[in-house]
């Protein structure tokens, strides 16, 4: 695809994504019109109407746009750094880390002494599997130490959450653990937004400089070392700027699958396959993807409400398995 032809898509996306926020800002028990919404934003109109905009729906809005655009990236990269279309941020184990950290949280009641702790003991799961995987990249700069290392710590993380689940106090503290792991941007307030918007950025900067690497590792190792790429810089770039990220998307969001392996699947039939030109499509497209599963999450479904987990797994799981028949005969 030539370049004019990247952005064109690119800025297609980009309108797409404005247009699907404004509408997600419209939708509630409250509906709004499009002029309302935008006078809202700008802390003009009825004062009900800035107060549902600016403290309800905008940080529910710019979260999911951070998450998405997080969870696509992240996915991006890994498929690009390991050369596996079947990689996504949960191959590192810092999603399930995250998970865990959270779930300890609830069990001890934390949340009730202070609310911000079911993100902060998140956050420190995946700053744990996140240094786990730093000291053995430093050691063994190869890509099967990562994903035997994510694996690991994976599997590990995923025992732990099952104990503690398994210890629930009380019905009520593990129907917290298992709503929290579905993952919703139900009720979340600017305080979430503040709080993990910084990491997820400072993730999306750590990635996005990684795409002339990646590209000139599709060429092979030996190769791309001999272009002056500094391989174990990279893997580390790549490995810190995911668990940043993904981390940060977990604590705020709960557990989301499938965003970060879809995603760099689509994107690949629109502007190719080098990887480095798939990072930003990625981010848009995580973006455009975890606003839509919102969009769905309110529609009422009986007496419940729909999990975000839930929708993605929904949309993602026929792809995963379409991508697994596409790709069975490379993988034989």
């Amino acid at each position: 695809m030539s370049t004019v032809n990247r952005y064109i898509v690119l800025s297609a996306m980009a309108v797409i994504v404005l247009g699907l926020s404004l509408w997600s800002l419209m939708i509630g028990p409250a509906g709004l019109t499009a002029t309302e919404v935008l006078a809202a934003a700008l802390g003009m109109g009825d004062p009900a109407h800035v107060l549902i905009v600016q403290e309800l729906r905008l940080p529910r809005v710019a979260l999911g746009l951070f998450a998405g655009a997080s969870l696509g990236l992240s996915g991006a990269a890994l498929q690009g750094l390991l050369r596996n279309p079947l990689a996504d941020p949960g191959v590192i184990g810092v999603s399930s880390s995250a998970g865990l950290g959270a779930v300890i949280a609830i069990y001890f009641g934390l949340a009730q002494v202070f609310p911000l702790s079911v993100q902060l003991m998140a956050m420190a799961g995946a700053l744990v599997a996140t240094l786990i995987l730093f000291y053995l990249s430093l050691r063994d700069s190869s890509i099967l130490t990562l994903i035997l290392a994510g694996v690991g710590i994976s599997a590990l993380a995923g025992a732990a959450l099952s104990l503690v689940m398994n210890f629930a106090p009380t019905p009520m503290n593990l129907q917290d653990m298992v709503m929290w792991m579905l993952g919703s941007l139900d009720n979340r307030t600017s305080a979430d937004l503040a709080f993990s918007a910084p990491f997820m950025l400072l993730g999306a900067l750590c990635l996005l400089g990684v795409g002339q690497g990646l590209n000139a590792t599709t060429l092979g190792e030996e190769t791309a070392q001999s272009l002056g790429i500094n391989l174990r810089r990279l893997r580390l770039q790549v490995v810190i700027g995911s668990a940043f990220a993904v981390g940060a998307t977990v604590a705020a969001c709960g557990a989301i699958g499938f965003v970060g392996l879809v995603v760099p699947h689509v994107m690949r039939g629109l502007v190719g396959a080098a990887p480095g030109r798939l990072l930003w499509p990625s981010a848009l497209g995580g973006a455009i993807l975890l606003t839509v599963a919102d969009l769905l999450t309110r529609i009422p479904v009986g007496q419940a409400q729909l999990r975000l987990g839930v929708v993605t797994a929904f949309i993602g799981a026929p792809l995963f398995l379409y991508i697994i028949y596409r790709t069975r005969e490379t993988m034989r």
